[in-house]
């Protein structure tokens, strides 16, 4: 069944990917990530979304609070998922635009709860390759519903 959906989201994702990444597929590739790391909310599974992180992380969330360094964010989303088990965050891209030199991506787009304190807004995403790796660098969220 998980094959199943990940299958499905890949084909999902891959026209949407057309228009944007001329044959890319560092894009398919964040799109892809992006969708699995919304499944690992989905789930309320820390450790699977953690793995799109960056140690570094910088994250700057909807209500304009600051958190830096993946340990940190770790810690707070086990304690939102402990705290609300009924929230539920979606981002979906509509831009990804990844560097001349393939180590660096732009992804922006919107986000929607639900059981949160907003109902989402938008956000941008930089994103940093190491070898064949993509892991997030920085998020920005903004409430604005």
């Amino acid at each position: 069944m998980r094959n199943m959906l990940m299958l499905l989201l890949y084909f999902s994702a891959a026209g949407k990917v057309a228009s944007q990444s001329q044959g890319r597929p560092d894009v398919q590739t964040i799109r892809l990530l992006r969708d699995s790391s919304n499944l690992a909310i989905a789930r309320h599974d820390v450790d699977a979304l953690s793995a799109y992180w960056g140690e570094g992380l910088v994250l700057i969330r909807g209500n304009s609070t600051v958190v830096t360094g993946k340990e940190n964010i770790v810690r707070d989303w086990k304690a939102l998922f402990r705290d609300n088990p009924e929230v539920r965050y979606v981002r979906t891209p509509s831009v990804i635009v990844v560097s001349r030199n393939d180590t660096l991506a732009w992804e922006e787009g919107t986000w929607s709860a639900s059981h949160s304190y907003s109902k989402g807004g938008r956000y941008s995403a930089m994103w940093k390759r190491t070898g064949n790796t993509w892991r997030i660098t920085a998020e920005l969220f903004v409430s604005l519903f």
